[in-house]
């Protein structure tokens, strides 16, 4: 599963786990509130779905390093500004459904 990118073995945190480690439910899954920013900034535009697999989690990682946790968990309005503006940044071109920089770069 993992040669063919069929699981993608990473906690809330981005941090890689064992297979072992990974919950025996969906029930058991924890929320990760990069994931929710990335959905939530696809839907609003500012990355086009793809077909790569699991390229909200991509996205969810790119953010995780620019956006800071508080601000996720406190003001998602504030936190969907700032991710609006990182997806179309030239830092994000190697991310699946990017849509190229915003009109003034």
């Amino acid at each position: 599963m993992d040669n063919k990118r069929w699981v993608y073995p990473y906690d809330s945190k981005g941090e890689r786990r064992r297979f072992k480690d990974l919950p025996k439910s969906i029930a058991d899954l924890r929320d990760d509130p990069f994931r929710s920013l990335a959905g939530e900034l696809r839907r609003a535009g500012a990355f086009a779905k793809d077909t790569t697999p699991f390229s909200e989690f991509l996205w969810a990682d790119y953010l995780r390093r620019r956006v800071p946790r508080r601000m996720v968990q406190d003001n998602f309005s504030k936190a969907i500004e700032k991710g609006l503006a990182l997806a179309r940044g030239r830092d994000a071109v190697y991310l699946p459904g990017w849509c190229g920089p915003a009109s003034d770069d």
